[in-house]
């Protein structure tokens, strides 16, 4: 009876995404296969319906995702990759400075303890963020509440923007391969599958991701063309990532300290700006296009950001790269450099909100 009440549960959270999809197809909005069921399902969670939405789907949306991203990194992309590699490690090391500061701010705002606010912002994938919170005595239920408020405001407003200031992809990256081929298809899938399963297994970081990229980077890198991935099949991973963001918005949710999320949505909003503005000085120095440049260096994770890039245009490659090292390292680094700031995050501030309440 319990698998049949979940089997039910998860077949509405896709009905409900698939009608969110469909939807914004008809309404001509941006990425409307991740936005739409995000939409409607964070709205029928937040009415308390009864979704679900396991993990296993939002891996398969992000196996997906990462193996039609490799695809783009042919040889000639990767030498010209190269030549910016100088500008991804200062990408990082701006980004990171940028949310050491927002972290201040939402401090100073919200009155929120230095460690909850410090993982709060910090622009790294939002599970790992959470962990490390726990680790160093957050508050991990405002730390991924945050995380899941950024990643919203992140894949609604950035794109919109792109959207109607009619801002087109110049950058001339397409797959290696142009045709479908069913047997490449299966070879592909099921080795990348395999990686993706082998890495998570060993708890490394957006594993369903970074794992069937890495390995079809390989693959495209050195000239194997088995496939490419048709539109349908990307639709579906969309589907996936939109409805597994969307289950995030619980009912509990609405209730997460209204001060704390009012701090975190003003954090993201100038968060997004400074990061913005920096993109379009890295575009200036390093002849990036400035959309891409823009995107590369927005506060978003790797998958939506990527996808993002791919469903308008933009350089699927340079934004890939850009947010997978950033990811890398804020994972292997925010943990040791939360303790050496530690002193100066922990002392007196001004603050002009009551410290965060806990959820009901």
């Amino acid at each position: 009876m319990n698998h049949l009440k979940t089997a039910s549960r998860v077949a509405a959270t896709l009905v409900a995404g698939l009608i969110g999809a469909e939807v914004c197809v008809w309404l001509k909005t941006p990425l409307p296969w991740m936005i739409g069921p995000l939409l409607v399902v964070a709205a029928l969670k937040m009415a308390d319906t009864p979704l679900q939405f396991p993990v296993p789907f939002r891996a398969a949306g992000q196996w997906i995702i990462g193996t039609s991203l490799g695809l783009y990194f042919t040889p000639a992309i990767n030498a010209q990759l190269a030549h910016y590699l100088p500008w991804v490690i200062v990408s990082v090391l701006f980004a990171m400075a940028a949310g050491i500061g927002g972290g201040r701010l939402l401090q100073r705002m919200t009155g929120v303890d230095s460690k909850t606010a410090f993982f709060a912002v910090a622009i790294g994938g939002s599970s790992e963020m959470a962990v490390q919170a726990e680790r160093n005595g957050g508050r991990v239920d405002l730390v991924a509440a945050a995380h899941s408020l950024r990643i919203l405001m992140v894949v609604l407003i950035i794109p919109t923007i792109f959207r109607l200031t009619d801002v087109h992809g110049t950058d001339p990256y397409t797959p290696g391969l142009g045709h479908f081929d069913l047997l490449g298809l299966i070879k592909l899938g099921g080795l990348t599958a395999l990686v993706g399963w082998f890495l998570n297994r060993y708890k490394i970081p957006n594993a369903w991701v970074i794992g069937p990229l890495l390995f079809t980077i390989a693959l495209t890198a050195a000239g194997v063309d088995w496939t490419t991935l048709p539109r349908w099949i990307v639709n579906v991973a969309q589907l996936f990532i939109g409805c597994a963001l969307g289950i995030r918005f619980t009912k509990k949710f609405i209730h997460t300290a209204p001060r704390y999320m009012a701090g975190v949505a003003v954090s993201v909003l100038l968060l997004m700006g400074v990061m913005a503005a920096f993109g379009y000085v890295l575009s200036l120095l390093s002849g990036i296009p400035a959309p891409t440049a823009v995107l590369a260096t927005a506060p978003g994770g790797i998958a939506e950001m990527s996808l993002t890039a791919q469903v308008l245009h933009f350089g699927v490659p340079v934004v890939t790269v850009f947010h997978v090292t950033r990811v890398l390292v804020m994972v292997l680094s925010v943990g040791p450099l939360y303790r050496l700031m530690k002193p100066w995050l922990e002392r007196d501030l001004p603050v002009t909100a009551a410290p965060a309440p806990p959820l009901r």
